[in-house]
């Protein structure tokens, strides 16, 4: 700990998470019924009662309660129809289970490059993917760290090019974009209840849809597609996919602090972006006059003069400390000895060596970019010039005022 004598400051207390659940009470009243009234399998009030608030929040008209963000993505990408060997075009700066479920199906994902101003899809690569692949059908777009992207503008090019939307809605539950809740841009949406999302079930997630037919063909393959006969009768592939009935206990509990945790996180998100006011950095942007994310999670960006030497390998991180200059893992390893959780930008997928293979496709052409390659003076790989520079703050909406004043401190002393 000789840095933090150096410096005089202490480690936090009270560990501070990057993002854990909040608990409020009602959750295990829920669920307590569920034990009660011995509905504890995927049918029962609290699943009923979970897919009908979700519809009337998010505007939508029938909602699938299933086991995971990504049971919901692998039944969308079922639904739009992804065959084996079709080509995909999938944001690519994103967790992984956002384009795993195309390869459930067959598919071969084309990675979209990323934009800088809400770092989601970038809408002229996509339009230039179109040219380069015009057969394709479906595009999956993820909304970054509850940033909404350009969805308007993303979905008109899909649309245009006779293309499905698949959103994924499973970080941004409760943000809009121009006036309308992400999940509703999408032709089908998913969305998640993991343990460190805005709202949380421990797990869980649900398909979105306007299409009555859609959302009942989802609950027949999410229930291993048993026909309606009086024996099990089985014409196609079906799947263990639905919601507990206690697991929808807890998502019915949080579903009213929905409102509460996002103005928490922007609270958070606020004070980082004041208190780190005259640092080399940048937070992650949205549009303000579109977008109203929900802050689930706050991250920065360090200008590239005050970037350090790092180097990251397949699984370890090399750097060089430098007076007045920093990098993520510097910060992330001196957060973590002051006892606070951070984590670094989520890595491209077309970086990934699963998918090193696929298409990358950027608003300059396609190929396979290497990070920090640029074409007449800019940069080519956007998605990987982020996951270079930026980092995940910690974004508990627990946190408390003095303890963000500690961290801030913290990530000051590392450009001292």
């Amino acid at each position: 700990m000789a840095f933090c004598k150096q410096n005089g400051l202490k480690p936090l207390e009270k560990r501070a998470w990057l993002s854990s659940p909040t608990m409020h009470g009602p959750e295990l009243q829920y669920m307590t019924e569920a034990f009660e009234s011995n509905w504890m399998s995927t049918v029962g009030e609290n699943i009923n009662e979970v897919e009908r608030q979700i519809a009337e929040k998010i505007g939508c008209g029938y909602v699938v309660a299933l086991s995971s963000g990504t049971a919901a993505l692998h039944l969308a990408v079922k639904l739009a129809g992804v065959k084996p060997g079709d080509k995909v075009f999938s944001s690519d700066m994103t967790f992984s289970a956002t384009t795993n479920p195309i390869a459930y199906e067959g598919g071969e994902q084309v990675f979209i490059d990323t934009e800088r101003d809400t770092w989601n899809m970038d809408p002229a690569a996509l339009e230039r993917a179109f040219e380069l692949y015009p057969a394709v059908k479906v595009v999956v777009i993820a909304n970054l760290y509850g940033t909404p992207g350009k969805m308007t503008e993303l979905c008109e090019i899909a649309h245009r090019h006779g293309a499905v939307v698949i959103e994924d809605a499973a970080e941004s539950l409760g943000a809009t974009y121009e006036g309308r809740q992400t999940g509703t841009f999408g032709d089908i949406a998913a969305i998640s209840f993991n343990g460190n999302k805005i709202i949380t079930g421990s797990c869980g997630g649900a398909l979105l849809t306007n299409s009555k037919e859609a959302a009942d063909r989802v609950r027949k393959w999410s229930t291993q597609a048993r026909e309606d006969a009086a024996w099990y009768q089985h014409e196609e592939l079906g799947y263990n996919y639905r919601m507990s009935n206690v697991v929808a206990g807890v998502v019915r509990g949080q579903l009213p602090y929905l409102e509460e945790h996002m103005a928490q996180k922007r609270a958070i998100y606020e004070r980082y972006r004041e208190g780190l006011r005259g640092l080399p950095v940048t937070m992650n942007p949205y549009e303000a006059d579109k977008a109203e994310p929900n802050f689930w999670l706050s991250c920065l960006l360090i200008d590239e003069e005050a970037m350090c030497p790092q180097v990251r390998g397949e699984q370890e991180a090399l750097y060089r400390s430098q007076s007045g200059k920093s990098c993520p893992t510097e910060i992330l390893e001196t957060l973590a000895q002051y006892n606070a959780e951070g984590r670094p930008i989520w890595k491209p997928m077309h970086l990934q060596p699963i998918y090193r293979m696929n298409g990358f496709v950027t608003r300059y052409g396609s190929g396979r970019a290497q990070t920090n390659a640029y074409i007449a003076g800019k940069t080519v790989d956007v998605g990987a010039d982020i996951f270079q520079r930026g980092l995940c703050l910690p974004s508990d909406n627990k946190l408390t005022p003095a303890q963000q004043g500690q961290i801030i401190e913290i990530v000051k002393a590392c450009f001292a």
